[in-house]
């Protein structure tokens, strides 16, 4: 059974985009940071896979980036 989050994550739907952009961007390179730490710690076959979802995820970060940027420039 699953109970429900006292309090679950919510995004403010008046949050302006380059909040919503910038929060984005440090989540991603968060993920990329922790990837690449637990990654040293694997077998190189596991390595390699772990490794390779860093670099998508790292894409991930530079698309938000790019769009952040973007929204700066507008305003």
């Amino acid at each position: 059974m699953i109970k429900p989050t006292p309090n679950p994550p919510d995004i403010d739907p008046a949050s302006p985009y380059e909040s919503l952009l910038a929060n984005a961007s440090e989540s991603l390179g968060s993920a990329t940071t922790m990837l690449s730490n637990f990654a040293a710690l694997l077998e190189n076959s596991h390595r390699k896979t772990l490794l390779g979802i860093t670099q998508v995820v790292m894409l991930g970060e530079l698309a938000v980036n790019q769009a952040l940027d973007k929204v700066e420039l507008k305003e």
